[in-house]
């Protein structure tokens, strides 16, 4: 039997090992086709993520949803695995929309959860984006108001005049805006400035060890005090050590998100059948 298996791992090409890799190895199957294969059979499903007040570090001040696929096997795949693959094509607007869809499902089933979703500035004049988002806030206007909506740096700067643009558009419905993965870009202070965002999120490259590292700090710091300036709530992304918490609290960040605290799961407490039972 050990044999066996060692034949079968052997079988995987060297660095092979995630699910996504794993998945293409079993069927041959290229990364497009595999995330094909879950949207049209309805295989996608969101992760979350708390994102924890800093000063209530038992606390989450919201969730952020993070995309997921099922492989033919079941495994999760997450979203890292392929969406650099898929962003430019057609089939990352269908997990845009997706994405939304699933997020506003569980912000109409569950009023007392806040909830970011990602999406790329790309899927901004996208019908069935705009559809789904139009359709929901038609039918139950008050779920912008517990809408955050995650824009990478680098996706904002790609269309920054229709981005702005879009916020002056949603903002007004209550939605908020998150800059995600702050000061990996090329974001220019002028648009900085257009963009007025309601939450920064500083680039987990950053943040990761910084409790040692004095040139972090420094940059982490300026970070944390033009968002300040500007009136933005800040959030330090990949948080790993109690170390990197404790700095990040010190320095004013208003709330922290990583795996020192918790990892994405698909299955949080609050959508326990078990759970709910004893909270009813």
């Amino acid at each position: 039997m050990i044999g066996k298996r060692k034949r079968q791992m052997a079988a995987i090409p060297e660095g092979s090992f995630s699910p996504l890799d794993y998945a293409v190895s079993q069927r041959s199957k290229g990364t497009m086709e595999i995330v094909k294969d879950a949207i049209q059979h309805n295989q996608t499903l969101l992760a979350f993520q708390p994102v924890i007040r800093s000063d209530s570090q038992t606390t989450a001040g919201f969730y952020e949803g993070l995309i997921r696929v099922l492989d033919p096997t079941g495994r999760v795949i997450p979203a890292r695995e392929f969406m650099d693959k898929i962003e430019d094509t057609e089939i990352g607007r269908e997990i845009d929309v997706l994405a939304l869809r699933h997020g506003l499902t569980k912000l109409r089933q569950i009023p007392t959860l806040r909830l970011a979703i990602n999406m790329s500035a790309r899927s901004i004049g996208y019908k069935p984006w705009m559809n789904c988002l139009n359709r929901f806030l038609k039918d139950a206007p008050e779920l912008g108001e517990r809408l955050i909506l995650e824009i990478t740096e680098s996706s904002a700067m790609m269309v920054p005049e229709l981005v702005v643009d879009f916020m002056n558009r949603l903002q007004p419905k209550g939605i908020c805006f998150a800059m995600d993965d702050f000061g990996s870009g090329k974001i220019t202070i002028k648009y900085f400035k257009d963009f007025d965002f309601d939450i920064l999120k500083i680039d987990g490259q950053f943040i990761r060890g910084m409790a040692h590292d004095p040139d972090q700090q420094c940059i982490v710091r300026a970070l944390t005090a033009m968002a300040r300036e500007l009136g933005m709530l800040t959030v330090a992304e990949s948080v790993e050590t109690a170390e990197d918490a404790a700095l990040a609290t010190e320095i004013g960040i208003d709330c922290l998100q990583g795996y020192y605290f918790a990892a994405p799961t698909t299955q949080p407490d609050w959508l326990r059948p078990e759970y709910s039972r004893k909270q009813g």
